[in-house]
């Protein structure tokens, strides 16, 4: 392990800007879809209903994002491969994602319907701007440190995301130092915070990272190349049983980490938690999360990233059990620290893993793939929690019943060769 090394590579130009866009992006993660917008919907948006039935309206405004982009990822990712479009894609989505969070701010109470399309649309946003992202980092990281630069940008995200969290906790608790009325307006207003620290934070990457540029093709050509690229992957599956058992695996373990971090607030606000003490916990996984991604990053390098996938699994079994029992808010501070140590983790060997073992050139096509399996998770564990949590008007059974996706994504990845190349023809 050379720091001195890794240093000189963090420090390069394309990294900072790839990174950044982290920074950025992750202002939507952690503020809309982990923090705000559950606490907004359940009280303000959604508030005639009660809370099961509010659980099973959020379950099923984060699962259409999900439907929507696991059939255009691969398509999209096929297509920007093709053209050299993955800093073109990236832009057109972070627009899409910066617009509609800045819209969230004029929805009035009780329009949860429009409320939930908004956030329909700003999730595609976010989860298409996750397929160039990713697949960046093999334009700007050589492969033997890619562990510690996708761990670099998931510190990145964490350290910004807490960073405008704890702004938007200030202006939440205090409106009247930031001359507003109340604590609802608080919360309003931090959504188009949120779009404008999206969108000023991506300028590094779209002017520093430079793809290699390509004769355009006519669009309908474009589009049927695209396709036919998709399907012939998708034939090279069979031979590639590195690629095809560790997406499933991580379709399986990634279901519960989404589902944890979409859905704690919810869960926290239906067992009788205080929105407050919710919003603090969210912040105590962002400043968590920044040396957690680092050491895995690390402990990737020098252990495998199999293995280090396989300890953030076993951490969530233990989170998800507890987490279903928990009475006492001490509790919940000491889960969201756990979460804060496993989730960035996770995500960030789960990345680099998926980036050693694909080809080079099909970057944004695999991460499509990836992505694809990635959102057909975010669509299955909410919806299980919801329609859990409405059959059964128990939100603790709703949240266990997730712990079967990360026992049989850790069975799953038992079968994928971490020494696997795929070969593509």
């Amino acid at each position: 392990m050379d720091i001195n090394n890794d240093l000189k590579i963090l420090t390069k130009k394309e990294v900072l800007a790839w990174a950044f866009y982290d920074w950025a992006n992750s202002a939507f993660a952690t503020i809309v879809l982990a923090g705000f917008f559950p606490i907004f919907f359940k009280n303000y948006w959604d508030s005639y209903s009660d809370t099961a039935l509010s659980t099973l309206h959020l379950g099923i405004a984060n699962a259409i994002p999900a439907l929507i982009m696991l059939f255009l990822s691969p398509l999209i990712g096929a297509f920007s491969d093709i053209g050299g479009f993955r800093k073109k894609s990236l832009l057109f989505f972070t627009l899409v994602g910066c617009i509609s969070t800045f819209s969230l701010f004029f929805i009035s109470k009780g329009s949860w319907v429009i409320a939930s399309l908004f956030y329909i649309i700003g999730s595609i946003g976010f989860m298409g701007t996750g397929i160039f992202y990713d697949a960046l980092i093999l334009i700007v990281s050589p492969e033997k440190k890619l562990d510690i630069v996708s761990a670099f940008g998931f510190a990145l995200g964490y350290l910004g995301g807490a960073i405008l969290l704890v702004f938007c906790i200030l202006i939440t608790f205090f409106p009247e130092f930031f001359f507003l009325k109340d604590k609802a307006q608080g919360v309003r207003i931090s959504f188009p915070i949120v779009a404008v620290w999206w969108l000023l934070f991506s300028i590094p990457a779209f002017l520093f990272i430079h793809e290699k540029k390509e004769e355009l093709i006519d669009i309908k050509s474009h589009v049927t190349q695209s396709i036919k690229r998709i399907f012939h992957t998708i034939s090279n599956f069979r031979k590639n049983r590195v690629i095809f058992f560790f997406l499933f695996s991580y379709w399986l373990y990634i279901d519960g980490v989404d589902t944890v971090a979409r859905m704690a607030i919810d869960y926290g606000l239906s067992i009788g938690f205080g929105a407050d003490k919710l919003v603090l916990c969210l912040l105590i996984t962002q400043l968590v999360g920044i040396p957690a991604a680092f050491f895995f990053g690390y402990l990737g390098q020098i252990i495998g990233s199999k293995t280090g996938i396989y300890i953030s699994i076993a951490g969530y079994f233990f989170i998800t059990i507890w987490g279903s029992m928990i009475k006492n808010p001490w509790e919940f501070y000491a889960l969201a620290f756990f979460i804060g140590i496993f989730q960035g983790g996770i995500q960030a060997l789960s990345r680099s893993f998926f980036a050693k073992i694909i080809p080079k050139n099909r970057n944004a096509e695999f991460f499509g793939f990836y992505d694809m399996m990635g959102k057909f998770a975010t669509l299955i564990g909410p919806l299980l929690i919801g329609f859990v949590t409405s059959w059964t008007h128990n939100h603790r059974i709703g949240l266990l019943s997730i712990i079967i996706l990360f026992f049989a994504g850790g069975l799953m990845l038992f079968f994928v060769d971490e020494k696997g190349k795929a070969h593509i023809e």
